[in-house]
């Protein structure tokens, strides 16, 4: 028998983010989970060394890598719409409920159990540093448009900016301060970065 769970999560590289806004540069739901995957590593291994929690870095790189799989199925539904009101909010939920459980019959039965934490809403500290990472993520594309000129972006950089500075981790206000100005560079800036340090 043949399992076509990785095949479709390949196709997150077909799924578009940012539907509704206009992009200098496109972005797909592959490229966005590898950049979160690699900031909520991060930020765990910021608030593993720096403040002493009990994390596992790599499990939490592990749940960011698969925090939007179930869009393969239902596709990136826009913010606007996503969260216009709390019916359209636990429809969608209920809808990424389904799509996991989808996914998760594309595996072998013997192996499901391994990736179902991944597929779960759970709450707690592994889970908020993905929401942060993701957050970063998008403020992250937001500087990348603007830069380019595009003011589609202003209005959403903004209020996820805002967004980011109200979460009570430590370690996302380090990564933010010690990571983020660097996405504001050139090329030539980040291989000389002394001489763009005042």
């Amino acid at each position: 028998m043949v399992f076509p769970f990785f095949a479709y999560l390949s196709r997150l590289k077909l799924i578009s983010r940012w539907s509704l806004m206009r992009n200098t540069q496109p972005e797909n739901d592959a490229e966005h989970s590898l950049q979160v995957a690699m900031i909520a590593h991060g930020i765990a291994v910021i608030g593993r060394e720096r403040y002493g929690r009990e994390t596992n870095p790599e499990h939490v790189l592990s749940l960011a890598v698969y925090h939007d799989a179930t869009e393969v199925m239902t596709g990136d539904l826009p913010t606007p719409v996503k969260y216009y009101n709390d019916e359209l909010r636990g429809a969608y939920r209920r809808l990424e409920d389904l799509s996991a459980s989808r996914l998760l019959a594309l595996l072998p039965g013997d192996l499901r159990s391994s990736w179902e934490p991944y597929f779960q809403p759970e709450s707690g500290y592994d889970r908020n540093v993905v929401k942060a990472a993701d957050k970063i993520a998008a403020y992250i594309k937001c500087l990348e448009e603007k830069r380019a000129g595009n003011h589609e972006f202003d209005y959403a950089a903004e209020n996820i900016r805002s967004s980011l500075a109200r979460f009570d981790l430590p370690e996302v206000q380090d990564f933010l301060r010690d990571f983020l100005p660097a996405f504001e560079m050139t090329l030539d800036e980040l291989n000389h970065p002394s001489d763009s340090q005042p």
